[in-house]
């Protein structure tokens, strides 16, 4: 008879600080993944931490080709699209668009509060979805349920599976996505499926994860390993942690990218811009369309 040992944890191996620039109009953003560091981390695309004020804001613009996952922290967001969805986001609210094969949208502040800040997450989607019709996952912060794994460890369950507790959202690009608040001087164990990729960004404390308790501080990227393990241990010390957890089954297809559109080679790419510019395959309702909120 063996002593059962406890399973290896997953490890970090890079992490990278976010630092602050300039997008959209009158935004700032702290962009993660989609930094030349970490220009792609299958599936994912990019994260952005932004943090608007009331005059900033995300204009009338496109997208095909994969799906934009839109928390918020604090303040509120609306947003607009072509189809004649609109509506408004706030704290801990969320809402999980496919563009599919098309969307034209608006995201904008409401104007009467300081700052609207939260993470928008771009998802890849397998070349079998890329032109599906758009679709729209919202939450709203009390529909999103939680997982106590002991107290002071509250997490989020935004999509896939934390301690039990399952999240309703349909993801095409099998995908989880768990925000973790930890207090001080706490440790969990998370379960990652054997095949996903992975990365913590951390908002807020510092958090050490992995058997070598690799240390992450706020507005960082730290990528997971993929050696198949299926823990991740972390850990909290002197004082309290809030991150996100996000990981996914690669697609392992070729991604060319050209700003909001995501195909699988530049023919797909050049046809997005001529039926873009010709408002047909998806854009046909982009013809005459304006925002009333931008």
């Amino acid at each position: 008879m063996t002593a059962t040992s406890t399973p290896l944890s997953r490890s970090i191996t890079k992490s990278v600080l976010s630092r602050e620039q300039s997008e959209g109009v009158g935004a700032r953003v702290r962009r993660s993944i989609g930094r030349p560091e970490l220009r792609n981390h299958d599936p994912f695309l990019m994260l952005d931490e932004f943090s608007v004020d009331k005059n900033g804001g995300f204009p009338d613009h496109p997208h095909r080709g994969f799906e934009t996952v839109t928390y918020m922290l604090e303040g509120q967001f609306q947003h607009e699209d072509f189809a004649g969805h609109k509506g408004t986001i706030g704290p801990g609210d969320l809402q999980w668009m496919t563009a599919g094969r098309g969307i034209v949208h608006s995201e904008m502040p409401v104007k009467s509060q300081t700052r609207a800040h939260g993470l928008q997450l771009w998802i890849n989607l397998p070349k079998e979805h890329k032109m599906c019709e758009p679709q729209y996952q919202e939450l709203l912060d009390g529909q999103i349920p939680r997982a106590t794994p002991q107290d002071g460890v509250v997490v989020k369950v935004i999509a896939g599976e934390s301690h039990g507790v399952k999240s309703q959202v349909y993801t095409r690009t099998p995908t989880m996505y768990l925000d973790f608040k930890m207090d001080k001087n706490k440790t969990v164990t998370q379960i990652i499926p054997s095949t996903y990729t992975g990365f913590l960004y951390m908002l807020k404390g510092t958090a050490f994860i992995g058997d070598k308790e690799f240390e992450g501080k706020a507005h960082h990227t730290l990528t997971l390993s993929e050696d198949g393990a299926t823990t991740v241990k972390i850990q909290t010390k002197d004082e309290d942690a809030h991150f996100v957890f996000i990981a996914g089954e690669p697609l392992k297809e070729p991604i060319v990218q050209h700003g909001p559109f995501v195909m699988n080679s530049s023919e797909e790419i050049y046809d997005t811009f001529v039926d873009y510019q010709n408002n047909k395959n998806g854009f046909e309702r982009a013809r005459n369309w304006r925002s009333t909120i931008a």
